[in-house]
């Protein structure tokens, strides 16, 4: 395991190589390798070795076949021009090296994926009018007979005389699934996420890579990681949630991992209470620390008339930091829970006013209603931008830069992040608190505004989850920190951070700033824009809301078109 050095970046494939997808797939196999070999056996290292010792051509079209879905493969339909030589000349080379089986054994299913109702008619004509059917059945109603009939798996050649078109296998797969989760960190990403993208499009931070800051520390890990996506999938597939919960693999003091076994209870937990068996949602919930899973535990008691066992986890989940939408459930249950359980009601959330205003303006020519608002209140003196969520999320993503890039274990896999795998996992502000807090210092000493604008210079164009460099102009940027109070971003961050997943949306559309305002007054307004019909969504309320609280200069503008008043600007 090496550290990366900023100048070992590996080198991302120009499209114009009409073999691009293969220097990618290189790229990956060596980084595992370099990165990642001691959590392999010396027979899977001895098999990627091999690989990248393959001719081109050898090499392009595994890589071909890696990228494809499933399997088996119709040797006759495989064409790919850029490889330099015909398919059937590299298939024998690749069998004799144990990549392809050659002879695979095929069942009744797999057989029917790989050809074509004019291809199994004539195979299986004598074998269906023996049976009672006519030779010309639909495919699923010939699949479906003969299943009765033909089971097991057997080579091509037993089930019948296909030609030319021959079946092979591609070996190996499951190494290729193991390279795939070390790289990326999940197998959510396919191959083509990296093998078919050319990633020189943007520049992504150089995150230094040690043993230390990786998500695997020991190969049980990645088998435990295995275990769980092989839950995930029978799960997906519609699997009994009863049959899957014996494999789901013990507690695990990895963080990462943790993080990831709390997703798959939360939803072995959904699987069991759609398939009636509530007993084990509830079981699946109650070991599940995903932020979902509580509320869910709670409303399933709730529906089961426990309201006892509710009343107790839900009284004692009340003294935590929630997140505003967690905050509205659990007021919610509670409210509903307390005569149940003959406790007084809790007091209501107190909700402030939300300042709204209406304007009359001419139906613009084209563009939105957030432009036409934005030029009607735009004043030399009182300039306005159209931001919606981009300036403050920016802010925040330039002043805490290095702790969005900290490489804490399970954040980085590779060069090629554009933000931590575990932005919106639950803890991802927990493994950082001490380096938000020190961000935060630098709001009230006053170091934040030379440190936001230094790494807008630093960073310019490097990809960030919460800077969108287009919408950030250096002159907004000055504008916004002369304007905006420290402890007004401090409040904003803050709530950000709750929940960054549900709170990075929902800020209003616009801001004004008045610059020329004395400092006792508001310098600045955000302001929600709303079109004949709109409404205003739960997330911008729960902002607006905060804002009020906070004493935030914040509002909603209702645009009503003025047709008596003409067309107006199409700017």
């Amino acid at each position: 395991m090496t550290t990366l050095d900023p100048a070992s970046v590996p080198r991302t494939a120009d499209l114009d190589n009409p073999l691009y997808y293969l220097e990618n797939m290189e790229t990956v196999v060596r980084w595992v390798l370099d990165h990642h070999g001691d959590l392999l056996t010396a027979t899977e290292c001895c098999r990627l070795e091999t690989f990248l010792e393959l001719e081109t051509a050898q090499k392009a079209l595994l890589t071909r076949l890696v990228m494809r879905s499933g399997e088996l493969f119709r040797a006759d339909k495989l064409v790919y021009p850029e490889l330099g030589s015909p398919v059937p000349e590299i298939l024998p080379r690749l069998v004799s090296g144990d990549w392809l089986d050659a002879d695979p054994l095929l069942d009744l299913d797999e057989l029917f994926r790989l050809f074509t109702l004019p291809e199994l008619r004539p195979a299986f004509a004598d074998a269906l009018q023996s049976l009672g059917h006519g030779r010309t059945v639909p495919k699923a109603t010939m699949k479906a007979v003969l299943s009765e009939y033909l089971s097991g798996q057997r080579p091509m050649a037993e089930w019948f005389d296909a030609g030319d078109a021959r079946v092979i296998r591609l070996q190996h797969m499951p190494l290729f699934e193991r390279v795939r989760l070390m790289f990326f960190g999940n197998l959510r990403q396919s191959w083509s996420d990296f093998v078919l993208v050319e990633l020189g499009y943007q520049n992504y931070e150089q995150v230094p890579l040690t043993a230390e800051s990786r998500a695997f520390s020991r190969r049980e890990e990645v088998d435990c990681y295995l275990a769980m996506q092989a839950c995930r999938d029978q799960l997906d597939q519609g699997g009994l949630a009863s049959e899957v919960w014996p494999q789901v693999p013990e507690p695990v003091d990895n963080a990462w991992l943790a993080s990831r076994r709390d997703r798959l209870l939360l939803e072995l937990g959904r699987q069991a209470e759609r398939q009636g068996d509530r007993d084990l949602a509830l079981t699946a919930w109650a070991g599940s620390q995903h932020r979902e899973a509580r509320l869910k535990q709670l409303r399933l008691l709730e529906r089961m008339k426990r309201f006892e066992e509710a009343w107790q986890i839900a009284s004692h989940w009340h003294t935590e930091e929630l997140s505003d939408a967690e905050r509205q459930g659990l007021d919610r249950i509670l409210k509903r829970l307390a005569p149940k359980v003959g406790e007084p009601k809790p007091a209501p959330a107190v909700t402030q006013p939300i300042n709204e205003w209406q304007v009359s303006l001419p139906r613009p020519v084209a563009g939105s209603v957030e432009w036409a608002a934005a030029e009607h209140l735009n004043q030399p003196e009182a300039p306005v931008a159209y931001v919606e969520n981009t300036l403050i999320n920016g802010l925040f993503g330039l002043l805490c830069w290095p702790v969005i890039f900290k490489p804490v274990p399970g954040a980085f896999f590779h060069p090629f992040h554009t933000g931590p795998a575990d932005l919106t996992r639950e803890d991802f502000v927990a493994r950082r608190r001490s380096d938000f807090e020190a961000c935060f210092v630098m709001l009230g000493d006053g170091r934040y505004q030379q440190r936001i604008l230094d790494t807008w210079h630093d960073k310019q164009g490097v990809a960030n989850p919460f800077v969108i460099w287009p919408a950030l102009s250096e002159a907004l940027i000055e504008l916004a920190l002369a304007c905006i109070p420290a402890e007004h971003l401090e409040a904003m961050f803050r709530r950000l951070l709750l929940n960054v997943k549900e709170h990075r949306s929902g800020f209003p559309d616009l801001i004004q700033f008045h610059p020329q305002r004395h400092e006792d007054k508001p310098r600045y307004e955000m302001v929600e824009v709303k079109g004949p019909g709109d409404r205003l969504q739960d997330h911008q309320r729960r902002w607006l809301d905060f804002f009020a609280r906070e004493g935030i200069p914040a509002s909603v503008c209702y645009v009503r078109w003025d047709d008596d008043a003409g067309v107006g600007s199409s700017e």
